[in-house]
């Protein structure tokens, strides 16, 4: 008898036929409810959204492993999964590129305007004026939140794309970056203060948890564009109010 995996989201059809041919998989949209059947005799699950913690885990006495497919795994009680030996796997390059495109697709479009200028259009505002011009983007400052696999990735389409200045901060000076887009390592208060695009690339952690608020927030430029590719909390949204 094949293992017994649980699918909870949508993978391609080569890739769910690949599954099928060493597992029983049962498909859901979204995590089983508690109490389903499938749930007792699940040895492995794949997926992504939903709370996989320990009143998950107390209705899969057979999990083997567990697999998401994303970057992210906040959803997932590492602790919990340790104490079980359950290992957790996810895929942390697959968006890279994806994700730093869409940064820059939502720098262009917040600094010209693009949905808003948009939006008037469909409305069948057709005049013109300054206000709709938005603002340069090429040989404006970046700032960059940490420098990891997005980061970096940002950081060569600004350099290269956009002959940008690029600033960063993170744990250690990033050599790579440093070489190849003459990036400026600085303390947070510089970049914030020096940035006119800050990009979040942080992962939520304890430690940052609402790191960008109303104190950071006010050392920004006034005319500075924010854009967060973290998890959501990293910034605290009531300051944005």
């Amino acid at each position: 008898m094949k293992p017994s995996v649980i699918l909870y989201k949508s993978i391609p059809a080569d890739l769910y036929k690949r599954l099928e041919q060493h597992f029983t998989v049962t498909e859901f949209d979204g995590l089983p409810p508690a109490g389903h059947p499938a749930l007792t005799q699940a040895e492995g699950i794949i997926g992504s959204g939903g709370k996989v913690d320990r009143a998950f885990l107390a209705q899969t006495p057979r999990l083997r492993a567990v697999s998401t497919i994303s970057v992210g795994y906040d959803t997932f009680d590492v602790e919990a999964l340790t104490e079980k030996a359950i290992p957790l796997m996810h895929t942390p390059t697959v968006l890279t590129e994806t994700v730093a495109d869409t940064v820059f697709a939502l720098i262009l479009s917040s600094a010209r305007r693009v949905v808003e200028v948009a939006e008037r259009v469909k409305a069948g505002e057709w005049k013109s004026g300054s206000d709709c011009f938005g603002i340069d983007v090429h040989h404006k400052t970046i700032g960059i939140l940490s420098m990891g696999r997005i980061g970096l990735a940002v950081a060569q389409r600004a350099h290269f794309g956009f002959s940008m200045e690029v600033l960063y901060n993170a744990l250690r000076h990033h050599a790579e970056a440093e070489t190849r887009f003459n990036a400026r390592y600085c303390d947070l208060d510089t970049l914030l203060a020096e940035s006119d695009f800050l990009c979040v690339t942080l992962p939520l952690t304890e430690e940052t948890r609402h790191l960008i608020s109303h104190e950071q927030l006010a050392k920004m430029k006034s005319s500075a564009i924010l854009i967060n590719i973290s998890r959501g909390a990293v910034v605290d949204e009531a300051a944005l109010v």
